[in-house]
């Protein structure tokens, strides 16, 4: 196996870009903080209809893609790297991390509290939508934004023969002469951006959450010291399985963690309300495919009530910012699969692993606001997610078990996140990737360090949430790369398979 090279221009750019703004955006928070909301207030009313339109035009061209005479076509010589099983656990953990955890208690209580369609918020009809809603935001839509550009950076990969994990290459396509100039180089340097960004996110909610079940459990105030340890925690786990490669790291510990998330879903599923949460589940998917294309498309013109804003296309402009890391991690992992198998497996893995967390905890919170037995949006109002989420831990029988138990599965569904986006942060500044390689280990470890750092100065000066923001910012642009991924595609496409028009 050849030295593995890393990519100078990408690798520095990358470091003083990411380094630099954070200190900026750090230095300057009181003035930034309210410029990048009303920016991102901005983006979210003004590209609502762009934003939906291209989920939704993605779902299709997927569906189009998958079934369509396209879909046989082979990602690789040789039968798949993985089993099905540890792919889907993949490319689960690394597209969800301790989102699911948080959003799938606590959305559902926002919806019922602010409902959308101009309801009574508490009513009946209120709680019909508080899951039905959740379900739609982590299923198919969601998964869409994040196969598209996984089948583009495959088929360059494996098919095209490129041998590169960069998001520049796989629009290589579409770009043509430009495709290896500093526009290329942009792009890289963007996709690194939003990455971080994404991370950011995952790291601004899972950490307090982690914090505030630790200090229950041993009795300590929620603090910046409690935090960092947390992080250090996380790092090592992360930095240690991306040190160790995509089969002796990454797998296991994403096969663990899967285990582990079943185990608490089955848990919860078994001692609380199951028959509830079963026909609950059943009305709300029922309301969700009935109400699909309404949702897809919903922006409130009339009204303004900002809720389809506020969430829905928040939501697919967070997607869209991550789905470069999500494309490229996933395309690395996929080889020897078809078109067809990359996108329904993607589609279906994830939306089925959303939908199950909702249903158990969307529907356990939901039974315990519904029949007083806590008064979680009371808890959420006043106290903030995180203590929500210890005092609905703790109505669980067996709690002193439960919540460490939710700490550590938290701890790992974080790692499993961050060790894949360790190892596609060194792939994207490395010049040149075999199928058979991986990024050089010092590369793979100084990314590592790099989150770790910036997570911590950001937990220290309250900035993670100007970097949340950013990352929906840098969504925007993103935007334009995908329409561009959808161009080199049918381009590719019809290049390689004239015989099948």
């Amino acid at each position: 196996m050849g030295k593995v090279r890393i990519d100078p221009f990408v690798f520095w750019t990358s470091l003083v870009v990411i380094l630099g703004a954070t200190i900026l955006l750090v230095v300057n928070r009181t003035k930034a903080e309210p410029y990048l909301d009303s920016l991102m207030t901005s983006i979210t009313y003004k590209m609502d209809w762009a934003f939906q339109s291209l989920t939704i035009g993605l779902f299709i061209l997927l569906i189009w893609l998958a079934f369509g005479r396209y879909g046989k076509i082979k990602l690789g010589e040789g039968k798949p790297e993985f089993s099905n099983f540890s792919w889907g656990a993949m490319l689960f953990t690394a597209g969800m991390g301790t989102s699911i955890m948080y959003w799938s208690m606590i959305e559902p209580i926002y919806y019922f509290t602010g409902p959308p369609f101009g309801i009574e918020p508490k009513s009946n009809e209120a709680a019909e939508w508080a899951v039905t809603y959740g379900l739609f935001h982590w299923g198919i839509s969601a998964w869409s934004l994040y196969a598209f550009p996984t089948v583009v950076i495959a088929y360059s990969y494996f098919v095209k023969k490129r041998p590169s994990l960069k998001m520049s290459v796989a629009l290589s396509g579409a770009l043509g002469k430009y495709a290896d100039g500093w526009v290329a180089k942009l792009i890289d340097v963007l996709v690194i951006w939003s990455l971080v960004g994404g991370l950011g996110t995952s790291l601004g909610l899972g950490v307090p959450m982690m914090s505030a079940v630790i200090g229950e459990i041993f009795g300590l105030q929620q603090s910046l010291g409690l935090n960092v340890v947390i992080i250090v925690m996380i790092t090592i786990i992360y930095s240690a399985s991306a040190y160790l490669g995509l089969q002796k790291g990454i797998r296991r510990l994403s096969d663990f963690n899967v285990y582990l998330a079943l185990a608490i879903a089955i848990f919860v599923f078994i001692t609380g309300p199951t028959l509830f949460i079963l026909t609950y589940f059943s009305n709300s998917f029922g309301l969700m495919i009935q109400n699909f294309a309404m949702l897809s498309f919903y922006t409130d013109p009339i009204n303004n009530s900002g809720f389809p804003q506020g969430w829905t296309v928040f939501y697919w402009a967070w997607f869209a910012a991550t789905a470069p890391f999500m494309g490229l991690f996933v395309a690395k992992i996929s080889k020897g699969r078809t078109i067809r198998e990359l996108i329904t497996h993607v589609l279906l893995w994830g939306s089925i692993g959303g939908w199950i967390y909702f249903a158990v905890f969307g529907g356990y919170t939901m039974n315990l606001q519904l029949n007083n037995i806590l008064p979680v949006a009371d808890i959420l109002n006043d106290q903030g997610g995180p203590a929500a989420i210890v005092e609905i831990l703790k109505t669980l029988p067996l709690s002193a078990i439960v919540l460490p138990f939710f700490v550590f599965l938290g701890i790992i569904f974080l790692s499993t996140s961050l060790d894949s986006a360790t190892y596609i942060l060194s792939a994207i500044a490395t010049k040149e990737l075999k199928a058979e390689e991986d990024p050089a280990r010092w590369h793979r470890m100084v990314w590592g360090a790099l989150l770790a750092i910036i997570a911590i100065s950001l937990l220290l000066i309250g900035g993670l949430r100007v970097i949340q923001t950013s990352a929906v910012i840098v969504s925007v642009p993103i935007f334009i790369i995908y329409l561009l991924l959808i161009v080199s595609l049918l381009r590719w496409l019809k290049q390689d398979f004239p015989k099948k028009d």
